[in-house]
Protein backbone atom coordinates (compact mmCIF):
# COMPACT_ATOMS: atom_id res chain seq x y z
CA UNK A 1 0.00 0.00 0.00
CA UNK A 2 1.39 3.39 -1.02
CA UNK A 3 0.97 6.06 1.62
CA UNK A 4 1.84 9.75 1.77
CA UNK A 5 3.00 11.66 4.82
CA UNK A 6 2.82 15.44 4.42
CA UNK A 7 5.74 17.37 5.90
CA UNK A 8 4.35 20.57 7.39
CA UNK A 9 7.83 22.12 7.24
CA UNK A 10 6.93 23.11 3.66
CA UNK A 11 3.52 24.50 4.58
CA UNK A 12 2.56 28.08 5.40
CA UNK A 13 2.86 27.79 9.18
CA UNK A 14 0.99 31.05 9.69
CA UNK A 15 -2.06 29.20 8.33
CA UNK A 16 -1.28 25.79 9.77
CA UNK A 17 -4.84 24.60 10.37
CA UNK A 18 -5.99 25.70 6.89
CA UNK A 19 -2.96 24.08 5.26
CA UNK A 20 -3.56 20.75 7.01
CA UNK A 21 -7.24 20.77 6.14
CA UNK A 22 -6.44 21.58 2.51
CA UNK A 23 -4.31 18.49 1.97
CA UNK A 24 -5.96 16.17 4.48
CA UNK A 25 -8.25 14.41 1.95
CA UNK A 26 -5.26 13.36 -0.16
CA UNK A 27 -2.75 12.15 2.44
CA UNK A 28 -2.43 9.40 5.03
CA UNK A 29 -0.45 11.06 7.81
CA UNK A 30 1.32 14.23 8.91
CA UNK A 31 5.13 14.36 9.09
CA UNK A 32 6.82 16.49 11.74
CA UNK A 33 10.46 17.40 11.04
CA UNK A 34 12.04 18.06 14.43
CA UNK A 35 15.54 19.57 14.14
CA UNK A 36 17.75 20.75 16.98
CA UNK A 37 20.52 22.68 15.23
CA UNK A 38 23.06 20.19 16.59
CA UNK A 39 22.46 16.87 14.86
CA UNK A 40 21.50 18.83 11.74
CA UNK A 41 22.41 22.44 10.85
CA UNK A 42 18.88 23.78 11.19
CA UNK A 43 16.30 24.40 13.92
CA UNK A 44 12.60 23.85 13.27
CA UNK A 45 9.99 23.09 15.90
CA UNK A 46 8.98 20.77 18.71
CA UNK A 47 6.24 20.17 21.26
CA UNK A 48 4.08 23.30 20.72
CA UNK A 49 3.77 22.64 16.98
CA UNK A 50 2.97 18.98 17.60
CA UNK A 51 0.19 20.04 19.97
CA UNK A 52 -1.16 22.48 17.36
CA UNK A 53 -1.13 19.85 14.60
CA UNK A 54 -2.84 17.32 16.85
CA UNK A 55 -5.70 19.80 17.30
CA UNK A 56 -5.98 20.26 13.52
CA UNK A 57 -6.40 16.65 12.42
CA UNK A 58 -7.20 13.10 13.42
CA UNK A 59 -4.64 11.71 10.98
CA UNK A 60 -1.64 9.83 12.41
CA UNK A 61 1.40 12.00 13.10
CA UNK A 62 4.90 10.70 12.48
CA UNK A 63 7.65 12.61 14.25
CA UNK A 64 11.09 12.48 12.65
CA UNK A 65 13.52 13.39 15.41
CA UNK A 66 16.68 14.81 13.86
CA UNK A 67 18.10 15.47 17.30
CA UNK A 68 20.78 14.23 19.65
CA UNK A 69 19.75 12.31 22.79
CA UNK A 70 16.25 11.49 21.47
CA UNK A 71 15.64 9.19 24.45
CA UNK A 72 15.07 12.32 26.56
CA UNK A 73 12.11 13.39 24.46
CA UNK A 74 10.41 10.43 22.74
CA UNK A 75 7.92 9.77 25.52
CA UNK A 76 6.64 13.34 25.54
CA UNK A 77 6.24 13.30 21.75
CA UNK A 78 4.09 10.20 22.13
CA UNK A 79 2.09 11.70 25.00
CA UNK A 80 1.33 14.74 22.84
CA UNK A 81 -0.03 12.65 19.97
CA UNK A 82 2.70 11.23 17.75
CA UNK A 83 1.97 7.63 16.79
CA UNK A 84 5.20 7.01 14.86
CA UNK A 85 8.60 8.07 16.15
CA UNK A 86 11.67 7.95 13.92
CA UNK A 87 15.06 8.30 15.60
CA UNK A 88 18.37 8.37 13.79
CA UNK A 89 20.76 5.44 13.93
CA UNK A 90 23.57 7.99 13.93
CA UNK A 91 22.19 9.76 17.03
CA UNK A 92 21.58 6.74 19.28
CA UNK A 93 24.36 5.11 21.27
CA UNK A 94 21.94 2.52 22.70
CA UNK A 95 19.54 2.04 19.80
CA UNK A 96 17.70 -1.03 21.11
CA UNK A 97 16.95 0.81 24.34
CA UNK A 98 15.42 3.78 22.51
CA UNK A 99 13.42 1.55 20.15
CA UNK A 100 11.81 -0.28 23.05
CA UNK A 101 11.26 2.96 24.93
CA UNK A 102 9.09 3.99 21.98
CA UNK A 103 7.32 0.66 21.61
CA UNK A 104 6.62 0.35 25.34
CA UNK A 105 4.76 3.67 25.15
CA UNK A 106 2.50 2.25 22.44
CA UNK A 107 3.96 4.03 19.41
CA UNK A 108 5.59 2.59 16.31
CA UNK A 109 9.39 2.70 16.28
CA UNK A 110 11.20 3.67 13.09
CA UNK A 111 14.93 4.14 12.64
CA UNK A 112 16.17 6.73 10.15
CA UNK A 113 19.38 6.36 8.14
CA UNK A 114 21.37 9.23 6.67
CA UNK A 115 22.34 8.82 2.99
CA UNK A 116 25.88 7.67 3.82
CA UNK A 117 24.81 5.05 6.39
CA UNK A 118 24.62 1.47 4.98
CA UNK A 119 21.45 -0.51 5.62
CA UNK A 120 23.62 -3.33 6.97
CA UNK A 121 23.97 -1.30 10.16
CA UNK A 122 20.39 -2.33 10.98
CA UNK A 123 20.91 -6.06 10.54
CA UNK A 124 20.89 -6.74 14.30
CA UNK A 125 17.79 -4.65 15.02
CA UNK A 126 15.61 -4.87 11.91
CA UNK A 127 13.32 -7.50 13.43
CA UNK A 128 12.51 -5.11 16.29
CA UNK A 129 11.48 -2.20 14.08
CA UNK A 130 8.09 -1.18 12.76
CA UNK A 131 9.76 0.77 9.99
CA UNK A 132 12.92 2.23 8.49
CA UNK A 133 13.14 5.80 7.23
CA UNK A 134 15.59 6.09 4.35
CA UNK A 135 16.82 9.65 3.89
CA UNK A 136 17.09 10.33 0.17
CA UNK A 137 18.63 13.74 0.86
CA UNK A 138 20.92 14.91 3.64
CA UNK A 139 18.69 15.85 6.58
CA UNK A 140 18.34 19.46 7.63
CA UNK A 141 16.56 21.40 4.89
CA UNK A 142 13.53 21.03 2.62
CA UNK A 143 13.71 21.19 -1.16
CA UNK A 144 16.98 19.32 -1.72
CA UNK A 145 17.84 17.24 -4.80
CA UNK A 146 17.17 13.51 -4.62
CA UNK A 147 20.29 11.34 -4.15
CA UNK A 148 20.11 8.74 -6.93
CA UNK A 149 22.07 6.04 -5.10
CA UNK A 150 19.18 5.89 -2.64
CA UNK A 151 17.20 3.78 -5.11
CA UNK A 152 19.58 0.83 -4.76
CA UNK A 153 19.64 1.31 -1.00
CA UNK A 154 15.84 1.04 -0.84
CA UNK A 155 15.91 -2.07 -3.02
CA UNK A 156 18.51 -3.76 -0.82
CA UNK A 157 16.53 -2.95 2.32
CA UNK A 158 13.34 -4.31 0.75
CA UNK A 159 15.14 -7.55 -0.12
CA UNK A 160 16.51 -7.82 3.41
CA UNK A 161 13.01 -7.38 4.88
CA UNK A 162 11.52 -9.97 2.54
CA UNK A 163 14.32 -12.46 3.20
CA UNK A 164 13.69 -12.22 6.93
CA UNK A 165 9.92 -12.51 6.44
CA UNK A 166 9.24 -9.22 8.20
CA UNK A 167 6.48 -6.63 7.85
CA UNK A 168 8.79 -3.68 8.44
CA UNK A 169 7.66 -0.60 6.50
CA UNK A 170 9.99 1.45 4.31
CA UNK A 171 9.53 5.22 4.47
CA UNK A 172 11.50 7.59 2.24
CA UNK A 173 12.11 11.28 2.77
CA UNK A 174 13.65 13.84 0.44
CA UNK A 175 13.26 14.95 -3.17
CA UNK A 176 10.16 12.85 -3.86
CA UNK A 177 8.36 14.21 -6.93
CA UNK A 178 6.98 13.11 -10.29
CA UNK A 179 10.49 12.37 -11.56
CA UNK A 180 11.58 10.16 -8.65
CA UNK A 181 8.42 8.55 -7.29
CA UNK A 182 8.31 5.56 -9.66
CA UNK A 183 11.92 4.64 -8.83
CA UNK A 184 11.41 4.63 -5.09
CA UNK A 185 8.02 2.90 -5.13
CA UNK A 186 9.19 0.13 -7.46
CA UNK A 187 12.28 -0.35 -5.29
CA UNK A 188 10.10 -1.06 -2.26
CA UNK A 189 9.18 2.25 -0.62
CA UNK A 190 5.71 2.23 0.94
CA UNK A 191 5.45 5.59 2.71
CA UNK A 192 6.48 8.76 0.88
CA UNK A 193 7.31 11.86 2.89
CA UNK A 194 6.59 14.98 0.84
CA UNK A 195 6.69 18.66 1.64
CA UNK A 196 7.03 20.99 -1.33
CA UNK A 197 5.47 18.32 -3.54
CA UNK A 198 2.26 18.59 -1.54
CA UNK A 199 2.01 22.12 -0.24
CA UNK A 200 3.65 24.06 -3.10
CA UNK A 201 2.92 22.23 -6.34
CA UNK A 202 0.23 20.49 -8.37
CA UNK A 203 -0.34 17.64 -5.97
CA UNK A 204 -3.36 16.29 -7.86
CA UNK A 205 -1.12 15.53 -10.85
CA UNK A 206 1.38 13.72 -8.62
CA UNK A 207 -1.37 11.70 -6.95
CA UNK A 208 -2.63 10.50 -10.31
CA UNK A 209 0.87 9.43 -11.32
CA UNK A 210 1.40 7.61 -8.03
CA UNK A 211 -1.85 5.67 -8.40
CA UNK A 212 -0.99 4.74 -12.00
CA UNK A 213 2.46 3.28 -11.25
CA UNK A 214 2.78 -0.39 -12.14
CA UNK A 215 5.82 -2.22 -10.84
CA UNK A 216 6.94 -5.45 -12.51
Amino acid sequence: MRMISASILASDLSRLSEEVKRVEPYIDMIHLDVMDGVFVPNITFGFPVLEAVRKCTDLPIDAHLMIINPEKYVERFIDLGASIIAVHYEACVHLHKVVYQIKDKGAQAYVALNPHTPIEMLSEILEDLDGVLIMTVNPGFSGQKFIQSSVEKIRKLSEMIQKKGLKTKIMVDGGINENTVEKVVCSGAEILVMGYGIFRSDFASFKRKLEAIKCF
